[in-house]
Protein backbone atom coordinates (compact mmCIF):
# COMPACT_ATOMS: atom_id res chain seq x y z
CA UNK A 1 0.00 0.00 0.00
CA UNK A 2 1.14 3.52 -0.67
CA UNK A 3 2.04 5.72 2.26
CA UNK A 4 0.14 8.90 3.08
CA UNK A 5 2.43 11.23 5.06
CA UNK A 6 0.55 13.44 7.47
CA UNK A 7 2.18 16.66 8.65
CA UNK A 8 4.82 16.93 5.93
CA UNK A 9 4.86 20.61 6.88
CA UNK A 10 6.47 19.61 10.18
CA UNK A 11 9.41 18.24 8.21
CA UNK A 12 9.54 21.37 6.06
CA UNK A 13 9.51 23.58 9.16
CA UNK A 14 12.32 21.53 10.73
CA UNK A 15 14.39 21.85 7.53
CA UNK A 16 13.89 25.61 7.49
CA UNK A 17 15.43 25.83 10.97
CA UNK A 18 18.11 23.13 10.48
CA UNK A 19 19.51 23.74 6.99
CA UNK A 20 21.90 20.79 7.05
CA UNK A 21 18.92 18.44 7.37
CA UNK A 22 17.52 19.42 3.96
CA UNK A 23 19.34 16.83 1.86
CA UNK A 24 18.86 13.89 4.25
CA UNK A 25 15.13 14.59 4.59
CA UNK A 26 14.81 15.01 0.81
CA UNK A 27 16.33 11.55 0.38
CA UNK A 28 13.97 10.15 3.03
CA UNK A 29 10.92 11.77 1.39
CA UNK A 30 11.90 10.35 -2.01
CA UNK A 31 12.20 6.84 -0.57
CA UNK A 32 8.81 7.27 1.13
CA UNK A 33 7.23 8.39 -2.13
CA UNK A 34 8.01 5.00 -3.70
CA UNK A 35 7.32 2.90 -0.58
CA UNK A 36 4.81 0.07 -0.69
CA UNK A 37 4.01 -1.23 2.78
CA UNK A 38 1.75 -4.05 3.90
CA UNK A 39 3.38 -4.79 7.28
CA UNK A 40 5.85 -3.24 9.71
CA UNK A 41 8.52 -5.46 8.17
CA UNK A 42 8.07 -3.47 4.94
CA UNK A 43 8.89 -0.28 6.83
CA UNK A 44 12.18 -1.83 7.89
CA UNK A 45 12.82 -3.03 4.36
CA UNK A 46 12.42 0.53 3.03
CA UNK A 47 14.38 2.13 5.85
CA UNK A 48 16.88 -0.39 7.17
CA UNK A 49 17.97 1.77 10.10
CA UNK A 50 14.42 2.40 11.35
CA UNK A 51 13.33 1.03 14.71
CA UNK A 52 9.80 -0.14 15.45
CA UNK A 53 8.88 0.96 18.97
CA UNK A 54 7.16 -1.47 21.29
CA UNK A 55 4.55 -1.02 24.00
CA UNK A 56 1.72 -1.27 21.45
CA UNK A 57 2.40 2.28 20.26
CA UNK A 58 2.39 1.72 16.47
CA UNK A 59 5.38 4.05 16.31
CA UNK A 60 8.57 3.94 14.32
CA UNK A 61 11.79 5.91 14.74
CA UNK A 62 13.58 6.89 11.56
CA UNK A 63 17.32 7.56 11.65
CA UNK A 64 17.93 10.29 9.10
CA UNK A 65 21.14 11.77 7.76
CA UNK A 66 23.58 9.18 9.03
CA UNK A 67 21.74 9.11 12.34
CA UNK A 68 22.20 12.85 12.89
CA UNK A 69 18.44 13.32 13.08
CA UNK A 70 15.62 11.23 14.44
CA UNK A 71 11.95 11.33 13.58
CA UNK A 72 9.20 9.53 15.45
CA UNK A 73 6.11 8.69 13.44
CA UNK A 74 2.93 6.82 14.23
CA UNK A 75 1.66 4.47 11.53
CA UNK A 76 -1.79 3.07 10.80
CA UNK A 77 -2.40 0.46 8.16
CA UNK A 78 -5.71 1.08 6.43
CA UNK A 79 -7.58 -0.80 3.73
CA UNK A 80 -6.03 1.13 0.85
CA UNK A 81 -3.07 3.05 2.26
CA UNK A 82 -0.78 3.46 5.22
CA UNK A 83 -1.09 6.67 7.21
CA UNK A 84 2.18 7.95 8.65
CA UNK A 85 1.84 10.75 11.22
CA UNK A 86 4.88 12.85 12.15
CA UNK A 87 5.00 13.01 15.96
CA UNK A 88 8.45 14.42 16.69
CA UNK A 89 11.68 15.47 14.93
CA UNK A 90 15.00 16.29 16.53
CA UNK A 91 18.67 15.54 16.84
CA UNK A 92 20.06 12.21 17.95
CA UNK A 93 21.01 13.84 21.27
CA UNK A 94 17.46 15.16 21.74
CA UNK A 95 16.12 11.68 21.04
CA UNK A 96 18.42 10.17 23.67
CA UNK A 97 16.96 12.62 26.18
CA UNK A 98 13.43 11.52 25.24
CA UNK A 99 14.40 7.89 25.74
CA UNK A 100 15.75 8.50 29.24
CA UNK A 101 12.20 9.43 30.26
CA UNK A 102 10.43 6.91 27.96
CA UNK A 103 8.80 9.88 26.23
CA UNK A 104 9.37 8.38 22.78
CA UNK A 105 6.21 6.33 23.34
CA UNK A 106 3.93 9.29 23.99
CA UNK A 107 5.40 12.50 22.57
CA UNK A 108 3.27 14.25 19.98
CA UNK A 109 4.62 17.70 19.09
CA UNK A 110 2.75 18.02 15.80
Amino acid sequence: MKVHLIKKKSIEDFISIHARSKRPFSIWLTALKFADWETTQDILQTFGSADILGNGTSRVVFNIGGNNFRMICKYAFGDEQVHLFVCWIGSHRDYDTLCKNNDQYKINNY
